[in-house]
C-alpha cells in the first residue's frame, strides 16, 4: 500500500536462551499510511523474503471515528499477488479489471497483478458512517519469474471457503497451501503456505515443515525453544522438523512460508526479478499508461 521501509530485527544468537531452531526474531516498524498506522515486518535489509512472501503488513487494530476511515487512492503493482485477510472491519476493493469487492473478516482477497494492475482500497459509506475498527494483514506474494508478466486476475474467496482444522485442540484456518491434512482452494503459483491459528494459554502447536517459514504473533505471547516470541514479532525458523510453539497467553498467530522463488527487486509498489522492468513500470505510471479503475478514475497516487 505504500513504500517499503526497513526495520529493526533481532538475531537469535543475541538471545541468552537457547534457540537453535530460530534464525531471526523481527520486530515491526510502524509506518503511517495517511490517517492510520501499519506494522511492517517484511522486507527488511537482512531478511528480504520468507519463501515467496516479500511483504508483510499488519494493519491496525485502527479505530476510526464516524466520518473517517481508510482511503487509499488508485495505485499500481506489477509482478506480485496481493493477499488481504481481515480479522475485523471491511475494505472496499476496486481494480482495473472492474472488480468491486467488499473484503470482510475471514475472506481471502487475491489480486494477481502480473504485468500490471491498479487498485484502490477504500470503505463503503455505510462503514464510515459509524465508529469502526480495521484489523488485518496485507501481504505480497512474489510470482515466479516465468509468471511475473502473466495477465492480471482477481480472485475472492469468502470466509466459508477457507478450510478449518483442529490440531491438538488448536483451531487452524489454512488460507493458502496445505497443512495438517487440509488444502486451501485459494490459487497459488509456487510452493506456498499461509495459515492462522488461535491458541489458548498453555496450548502447543507443532509447526508443519516447509523450506522456509515464519510465525507472526498477531496477539498474545508465545514460547519456542525456550525463547519468548512477543506480540507483533515475526520469528523465522530454521528448516528442521519437530518445532513446536506454546502459547504463554491466549494468542493468535499467522504462519507464512514456502519455497524461495529467487531474488526480487522492489521499487515503490513494483516487484520484479529484473531491475530494468522496475524502471519501465515507473515510466508507465508517470505517463499514465496503466489502466484506470472503473468507478474510481478521478484520483491516483503520484509516483514518489
Amino acid at each position: 500500500m505504500s513504500n517499503v521501509l526497513d526495520h529493526a530485527e533481532q538475531h537469535c544468537d543475541s538471545l541468552a536462551a537457547p534457540c537453535s531452531a530460530i534464525q531471526l526474531i523481527l520486530t515491526p516498524k510502524d509506518t503511517d499510511l495517511g490517517g492510520f498506522s501499519v506494522r511492517r515486518l517484511l522486507p527488511t535489509a537482512r531478511r528480504r523474503m520468507v519463501g515467496p512472501w516479500i511483504f508483510f503488513d499488519h494493519m491496525g487494530p485502527a479505530h476510526f471515528p464516524a466520518g473517517t476511515g481508510i482511503n487509499v487512492r488508485p495505485h499500481p503493482h506489477i509482478g506480485i499477488a496481493t493477499v488481504t485477510y481481515l480479522f475485523e472491519g471491511e475494505i472496499l476493493h476496486r481494480d482495473s479489471l472492474g472488480s468491486v469487492q467488499p473484503i470482510r473478516p475471514g475472506d481471502v482477497n487475491l489480486m494477481v497483478t502480473g504485468r500490471g494492475m491498479v487498485h484502490s482500497e477504500r470503505e463503503r459509506p455505510e462503514v464510515t458512517a459509524v465508529n469502526h475498527t480495521l484489523n488485518g494483514l496485507q501481504l505480497w506474494l512474489a510470482l515466479p519469474a516465468e509468471q511475473e508478466e502473466i495477465a492480471p486476475a482477481f480472485y475472492h474467496h469468502p470466509d466459508s471457503d477457507v478450510p478449518q482444522q483442529e490440531v491438538d485442540g488448536v483451531a487452524v484456518r489454512v488460507i493458502m497451501g496445505s497443512a495438517y491434512g487440509v488444502t486451501s482452494p485459494v490459487e497459488t503459483f509456487s510452493e506456498t503456505l499461509y495459515f492462522e491459528a488461535h491458541l489458548r494459554a498453555g496450548q502447543s502447536l507443532l509447526l508443519p515443515e516447509a523450506p522456509e517459514r515464519a510465525v507472526y504473533v498477531v496477539s498474545g505471547s508465545l514460547q519456542a525453544e525456550g525463547t519468548t516470541l512477543p506480540e507483533w514479532s515475526m520469528t523465522v525458523f530454521a528448516e528442521q522438523p519437530g518445532i513446536r510453539i506454546t502459547a504463554k497467553t491466549d494468542a493468535r498467530i499467522a504462519l507464512i512460508g514456502g519455497a524461495p522463488v529467487g531474488e526480487r527487486f522492489i521499487d515503490w509498489n513494483f516487484v520484479s526479478s529484473r531491475r530494468e522492468r522496475l524502471k519501465q513500470a515507473r515510466e508507465d505510471w508517470r505517463a499514465q499508461r496503466f489502466p484506470l479503475v472503473p468507478g474510481d478514475e478521478e484520483e491516483f497516487i503520484p509516483l514518489p
